[in-house]
């Protein structure tokens, strides 16, 4: 690790818990190089998180920190956004934390383009309590709880984001790192509602060998074609949408003021 990074980690809590290839760690060494490009200040910066192995995140982070509750991340956050709107809050979910018992307040953060930035890590189903089927999980993929295959449509993150207003939308996966760090950069200076979705993997429940999810990665995902309309096809990944609207905390101040 450079020097540099390690005040951004609370070093007395590694080694990590999480499983071994397990894409959590790659994404958060891609926040904290990303964090550190951008010069934000660390102490003017909240990391809230949910439950879950992507949840565990917060614990490894050096900042002002929040655990949450499960599906309460985006709830908790927008209540700090609001309390203090000179903060700079992150927030990290899993896919299960994000679009199913938080799936409401992800869709009214976004439709209020609330400035926060939300990195969803989807691996595609419920590492941490056993491999059930999550809202991600591809269709006809067998899981603890769908033994015959998921016959459910599993959920479009990018399109249900824009669908919902979010003002910055991107998609990455582990194995493109460097892509997703310069993503993760992009989103943290971004003035509205933010939306980084990571593909990943669970080597663990999904009883894959961690080079064999990179492998896979590396074939099915290709970067959008920047003359694309449609942004959010399912193997395409990159930034999909950047615009400027004025922000929640800026409006609800308008209102204050007047």
């Amino acid at each position: 690790m450079k020097k540099e990074y390690e005040k951004f980690i609370r070093l007395r809590m590694l080694p990590s818990i999480w499983c071994p290839g397990c894409g959590n760690g790659i994404v958060l060494g891609s926040f904290i190089r990303a964090f550190y490009s951008t010069g934000i200040d660390r102490n003017s910066t909240v990391v809230v998180s949910g439950i879950g192995c992507t949840g565990r995140i917060s614990q490894y982070l050096d900042f002002d920190t929040v655990h949450t509750t499960h599906g309460r991340a985006l709830a908790l956050a927008t209540g700090i956004k609001l309390a203090n709107p000179r903060l700079h809050i992150v927030v990290f979910m899993g896919d299960g934390d994000a679009m199913a018992i938080g799936g409401n307040h992800f869709i009214h953060a976004a439709r209020r383009n609330i400035d926060l930035t939300s990195i969803i890590i989807n691996n595609a189903i419920y590492g941490m309590t056993g491999g059930q089927e999550s809202p991600t999980t591809p269709k006809g993929k067998k899981t603890k709880t769908t033994p015959y295959g998921s016959v459910e449509n599993p959920i479009n993150i990018p399109r249900l984001a824009i669908a919902a207003g979010a003002t910055f939308v991107a998609k990455f996966t582990s194995y493109h790192a460097k892509m997703l760090e310069h993503g993760i950069a992009e989103a943290l200076l971004h003035k509205g509602f933010s939306v980084v979705e990571v593909i990943t993997g669970c080597p663990t429940q999904w009883k894959m060998k961690p080079s064999d999810i990179l492998e896979a990665q590396k074939k099915y995902f290709k970067k959008k074609d920047q003359t694309s309309m449609d942004g959010a096809e399912t193997n395409r990944i990159g930034i999909f949408k950047r615009v400027i609207c004025p922000e929640f905390c800026t409006r609800i101040g308008k209102i204050a003021v007047s």
